[in-house]
């Protein structure tokens, strides 16, 4: 058993070796055996390719900003590991952190004895019901994972399903069509349960119609003439049905985000009687952090952890939407499993400047393998990306530093800004 923090994470983290197995027959037999605490509380489940974790972050905020007392479960983490699981803001203990995998070890013995391991998401999954049930929290804002059907979060029934978008990511387990993604993510999607998306591409809507009607929920696709771009900076300013909102979080996609979180809102408003006024809705948006996604440090660092196609072009359109005068460097680390040279064509279109570097993290790619996969006429290898940070964040006034590729690569670079 564990009565140390480091130990209890290391024996978290290391159930990682192990693999992933998408299958939700181990975490049903655990969470039985727990009493199910994840049906205790009131669930939102939020999946996509892109923006799940902002769109989560905007709904626990409105929520928290209307006295509800709320619970976030998101992943990756950027800073600290902790950060997965939170209440009203506050990420979950250490002394926490080890109750619950005490908790959860001795079954997890069992079942490895027996060679059905429970996998590291799944024991974090545990962990995190569990610490919801007993903090007694009114709604769980619960992030899919991976996909959606077979994800562990997916075994909870929630007031309402959200999907921001479909991109592709993680074809070796989703697929390699749209289709095949879509129809992962759909899984989340629950009888009479209702569901709202941003979907975009003409060709996936007739398959989130027929999703929609055998399970007889609601769908409810984000009109986009029903959004108003008002301004793009360092502020984001949007209106969405008739009303004016703003954001702290940049981005053009981010105005997508926060009408999905304010049309999620909406909805639990008129179908469960949510008591959650129109100025809660728009505090909640002011007040909305998220680390790590198109963060803005000294008006001249910018961090994204963009890893993905759809990532990376949303990142491109905010550069050029918000810099448009400005010379650009990009610091670049992206993980190997990643469509890395589509991502790298995107970059060399934004960027002035590109280097490429690693960091101490066995999925990374080479850098030299990044390197060779660009085409950019300014591009240079430096491996060590404490020392070409230091260099690069030196910056002059017309001159602006982006660190991206990876949410684990930022995640390094955010430790240093923040000393």
């Amino acid at each position: 058993m564990f009565n140390e923090f480091e130990k209890t994470k290391n024996w978290i983290e290391n159930i990682k070796k192990f693999g992933s197995r998408l299958d939700l027959s181990r975490i049903s037999k655990v969470l039985e055996e727990l009493g199910n605490p994840q049906n205790d509380f009131k669930t939102i489940h939020v999946a996509g390719t892109n923006g799940k974790g902002s769109t989560a972050s905007y709904i626990k905020s409105i929520l928290l900003q209307a006295g509800y007392k709320v619970g976030i479960y998101t992943s990756p983490y950027v800073v600290k590991f902790n950060e997965r699981i939170s209440v009203n803001d506050t990420y979950i203990s250490d002394s926490d952190v080890i109750k619950y995998a005490n908790i959860v070890f001795p079954i997890w013995e069992r079942l490895y004895k027996l060679g059905d391991v429970v996998t590291f998401f799944e024991v974090l999954t545990v962990i995190c019901f569990l610490y919801f049930r007993d903090q007694k929290i009114d709604f769980g804002v619960i992030e899919v994972g991976l996909g959606g059907t077979l994800d562990a979060t997916n075994v909870i029934v929630p007031e309402i399903s959200v999907i921001t978008n479909i991109s592709y990511d993680h074809m070796n387990v989703l697929g390699n069509t749209l289709e095949a993604i879509a129809l992962n993510k759909l899984g989340i999607v629950k009888p009479n349960i209702p569901l709202v998306t941003t979907v975009e591409k003409k060709e996936l809507v007739p398959l989130f119609k027929e999703v929609t009607r055998k399970n007889n929920s609601k769908l409810t696709i984000i009109d986009q003439s029903d959004i108003e771009i008002k301004d793009i900076s360092e502020v984001t300013k949007f209106g969405y049905k008739g009303k004016e909102y703003q954001t702290n979080l940049p981005g053009v996609f981010q105005i997508k985000n926060a009408s999905l979180a304010v049309e999620t809102i909406l909805q639990l408003r008129d179908s469960t009687n949510l008591d959650v006024s129109d100025k809660d809705i728009k505090l909640g948006l002011v007040n909305t952090k998220w680390p790590g996604r198109f963060e803005i440090f000294n008006h001249n660092i910018i961090l994204d952890g963009a890893h993905n196609i759809g990532g990376i072009e949303a990142l491109s359109k905010t550069i050029t939407k918000i810099y448009p005068e400005k010379y650009v460097k990009c610091l670049v680390s992206i993980m190997f499993d990643k469509e890395h040279e589509k991502i790298i064509e995107v970059l060399d279109n934004v960027c002035d400047e590109i280097y490429f570097t690693e960091f101490e993290y066995t999925r990374r790619a080479d850098a030299e393998i990044l390197y060779d996969e660009s085409h950019h006429k300014n591009k240079k290898i430096v491996k060590d990306y404490k020392a070409v940070f230091s260099k690069l964040s030196n910056l002059k006034k017309n001159e602006i530093l982006v660190v991206t590729g990876s949410l684990y690569f930022i995640s390094e670079i955010r430790k240093l800004l923040i000393k």
